[in-house]
């Protein structure tokens, strides 16, 4: 019998990450951050000297690095052999990564990935595309959201302590233009499933939504 499989999808700053990392410890089941390999494929290129634009030299960049995630929760995210797990959380990265998603070239080499990784289950799958692209068929799918204003107050808490942090105006500013990104790419945009559980996650603790989707998991057999 495959391993439960819970697929997560949302806007930016929803809640996402910490909620799967919870859902994790509960579950024992692995964490597969989606958004990290955008993010890695974002750092990759800005050291390459790639640009955003030239799609075939990052299809070909996403299929030649080597992205793991290690630790307990599976947080730890390795690129190339090198921790770049704060690297790739800078709001530039962030950016460009938003940018790269919109590559179907890139979203057809990482998709198949992910679906590599998750063939035997055992996975909490958090992103933009899981619940439609990535794992349909996933036994929970969750739309995780809350509103702009909150989502870039949570945002702008992970980053105002690093050199240069952005102020928060200007994280609002790029919440919103990742959404618009994130909804209208032609390729694999961020859409609600037709079967997805909406969680608006404003007004609930971390762990009170992670029971939420916790108990929407079905009956295993004793």
């Amino acid at each position: 019998m495959r391993a439960p499989l819970i697929a997560m999808d949302g806007p930016a700053g929803a809640g996402k990450s910490t909620v799967a990392r919870i859902l994790a410890s509960k579950t024992g089941l692995a964490v597969l951050d989606t958004g990290a390999m955008y993010r890695c494929v974002a750092l990759a290129a800005s050291q390459a000297g790639i640009k955003a634009t030239d799609v075939q030299a990052l299809a070909k960049l996403a299929g030649q690095i080597s992205i793991e995630f290690q630790g307990d929760d599976r947080r730890i995210v390795i690129l190339d052999s090198i921790d770049v797990t704060s690297t790739i959380r800078t709001l530039e990265v962030g950016q460009l990564a938003s940018k790269i998603s919109e590559n179907p070239a890139v979203r057809r080499v990482l998709v198949a990935q992910q679906q590599s990784v998750i063939e035997d289950g055992g996975y909490i799958l958090e992103g933009r595309d899981v619940t439609t692209v990535v794992a349909p068929h996933a036994d929970v799918l969750v739309f995780l959201t809350a509103s702009i204003e909150e989502r870039a107050r949570r945002r702008w808490a992970e980053v105002k302590e690093q050199p240069e942090a952005p102020t928060l105006p200007m994280v609002v500013k790029d919440v919103v233009a990742r959404d618009y990104r994130d909804y209208s790419r032609l390729d694999s945009p961020l859409m609600l499933a037709e079967n997805a559980v909406i969680i608006e996650s404003f007004g609930l603790t971390p762990d009170q939504v992670a029971q939420r989707i916790e108990s929407l998991l079905p009956a295993r057999p004793r």
